[in-house]
């Protein structure tokens, strides 16, 4: 395979400092030490405008379905969604007809009203008028998009033609697989293969290569794409045959994970990246699965995401064209601090439920790549799959929280003391830390000291020369009585709750204004 750019391109890219560290509420890497807390999980609050972008009408690239297997970004002012379409409402085999779901773009100024701009890219029922994204391929048939698709921003890419990536599904012929393939499970019908393409605008693509990135090795169903660190990762599905537990007994779906230092070679070897924790016990739950990976949001430090909580049907369909009749998603929290490992921190937790009966969005909803902290709220788009297979409803919603509310710490028994102790971090030139916190007054203040690496308290930054915040906020800066935090050196804070307040602790940031 052809080498685009040398491997310490992508490895420079990965020492630019980090916007900010986060440190969640509900990340006990994070905030490991505990005192007296409580996390309380949040679900989202769907907008009431839901869907917010539907299918399009008949003879359009999206008709059948316009479903958020794909990635919103917010660019420049705008928001930026990109999504499969389906042109026919009928499916076959188990999949789109032809194999082909098209990479749709919309845009919108406020993430609720969105347009589809004729891109005048692919030609579609005979003209060019629509909002098809144009993917370019030695080999046609890896840029037939068929299942999930995530998109990646990098706008510090030395090469401006490679500033977006993107990994997707597609389902070539198996002649078409140079570079051979083994593993192959039985009674495969199709091959799971694992592209990755760039572009300069995100509306034009190239396919990486002449093959996917899987070839040689066994299917693979791709759902993610980050860095972390020195690596690109491109999590995904599996289920036995072609996964297993580690004593390599069965499993269900798992979310198994690939990395690449340049996105051009990747590693043959997966690493066993997230199950849900019913799927590891040594009586697996019956029938609890995760879906597709995980809709995945890096924050720099850390990264969370959404999974989709899967339950088999009580019983198998009588029909097999039915396969997945009576299978139930609901959309749960996920978090890593690695890059590489996934957990649930409040495990079978509902970010986004699914729709009550008869709801746009009931018996099942899918995840994507698709935050935004817009002001105060943080902005999560999602999409309905109807898993009986007639494509009822299948449009994108979005719902919302208040900015990183998924959950938050409190005090678990009254009237005595609570705190928590983060794990060590090193701030930058001018950094500061900052609290998402309510409940807190000026004579119930919130009180911040730091630590140095032995646990001890910083003599400037502690006692009576703690910082407080007596103000609520998602964003509120910690004043330190004698100047701004130290940088280079290896800190934690220890973070009080306040006596006679009901606070409550959503997140602590170390970054700038």
């Amino acid at each position: 395979m052809k080498q685009l750019l040398p491997v310490f391109f992508a490895i420079c890219l990965t020492n630019v400092h980090a916007a900010e560290q986060v440190f969640f509420s509900f990340d006990d890497h994070a905030i490991p030490f505990r005192d007296n807390v409580a996390v309380t999980p949040i679900t989202a609050e769907k907008h009431p405008a839901n869907p917010v972008l539907r299918r399009g009408p008949a003879g359009s690239p999206d008709h059948g379905h316009a479903i958020l297997y794909g990635t919103v970004l917010k660019l420049d002012g705008k928001f930026r969604m990109w999504y499969l379409g389906m042109f026919e409402t009928e499916i076959k085999s188990g999949q789109a007809p032809g194999w082909w779901r098209p990479m749709c773009y919309a845009e919108s100024e406020d993430g609720v009203t969105w347009t589809k701009p004729e891109l005048g890219l692919v030609d579609f029922n005979g003209n060019k008028k629509n909002n098809i994204c144009l993917i370019e391929s030695e080999v046609p048939s890896l840029a037939k998009v068929n299942d999930f698709l995530s998109i990646l921003h990098e706008p510090d890419e030395p090469d401006p033609s490679r500033r977006f990536k993107c990994v997707y599904i597609a389902h070539p012929p198996f002649e078409d697989v140079r570079g051979g393939r083994s593993g192959i499970g039985p009674n495969e019908k199709r091959w799971g293969a694992f592209i990755a393409a760039t572009s300069a605008d995100g509306l034009t693509w190239k396919v990486v290569g002449d093959r996917p990135m899987n070839a040689g090795n066994e299917r693979f169903e791709v759902s993610g794409l980050y860095r972390f660190g020195n690596f690109y990762y491109a999590p995904g599905q599996l289920l036995s045959p072609w996964a297993w537990r580690m004593d390599g007994s069965d499993v269900g779906r798992v979310t198994l994970s690939y990395r690449s230092p340049d996105f051009v070679t990747w590693s043959r070897a997966k690493a066993f990246a997230f199950a849900r924790p019913g799927q590891l016990t040594s009586e697996p739950i019956k029938g609890q699965q995760g879906h597709m990976g995980a809709g995945m949001w890096n924050r720099g430090n850390v990264i969370i995401g959404l999974n989709g909580l899967w339950q088999d049907a009580a019983e198998k369909p009588a029909d097999p064209k039915q396969w997945n009749l009576g299978v139930a998603v609901d959309l749960g929290l996920i978090v890593s601090n690695d890059g590489i490992h996934f957990r649930e921190p409040i495990p079978d937790h509902k970010v986004i439920p699914r729709g009550k009966p008869g709801e746009w969005d009931d018996v099942a909803i899918l995840q994507g790549h698709a935050f935004v902290n817009e002001g105060d709220k943080t902005m999560i788009w999602y999409s309905h799959w109807d898993t009986g297979s007639t494509l009822k409803n299948m449009e994108i919603g979005l719902a919302t929280l208040r900015r990183d509310g998924f959950a938050y710490l409190s005090r678990k028994v009254a009237d005595s003391p609570a705190h928590v102790v983060t794990t060590t971090f090193e701030a930058g030139e001018g950094e500061r830390v900052f609290v998402n916190v309510e409940g807190v007054t000026g004579s119930a203040p919130l009180k911040v000291e730091l630590l140095d690496d032995f646990d001890r308290p910083v003599p400037e930054f502690s006692g009576e020369d703690a910082g407080t915040v007596a103000l609520s906020g998602t964003r509120v800066a910690v004043d330190f009585p004698k100047g701004t935090i130290p940088s280079g050196r290896q800190l934690a804070m220890k973070v009080t709750l306040p006596e006679g307040a009901d606070a409550k602790l959503y997140a602590l940031y170390i970054g700038t204004e």
